[in-house]
């Protein structure tokens, strides 16, 4: 999903009362990023938009991987420069 397609998804999400948040993770070591991702998500509703930024290049089979057993959906992920983003739909 391109950036254009999340603002899309953002803004799709705010009209049927869902929200979009970001998580910093940066300089946290597996598995406080899962553990933490975790912990936000509880406080979400179902439809509500998470985006986690992280510096551990773990994450980017670690959160994938609890939103596939979870029942999470992954809109994105992408890396960059050291940092890493997940972006993933609460369901």
């Amino acid at each position: 999903m391109n950036r254009d397609q999340q603002q899309e998804s953002r803004e799709r999400g705010r009209l049927s009362g869902s929200i979009s948040t970001t998580l910093n993770a940066r300089r946290l070591l597996c598995p406080l990023p899962v553990i933490r991702t975790q912990d936000k998500v509880k406080t979400l509703q179902s439809g509500d938009i998470l985006t986690v930024e992280c510096t551990d290049p773990g994450v980017m089979q670690d959160i994938p991987a609890w939103c596939r057993i979870n029942g999470h959906k992954v809109l994105d992920t992408r890396a960059d420069n050291g940092e890493y983003v997940i972006v993933l739909e609460v369901v």
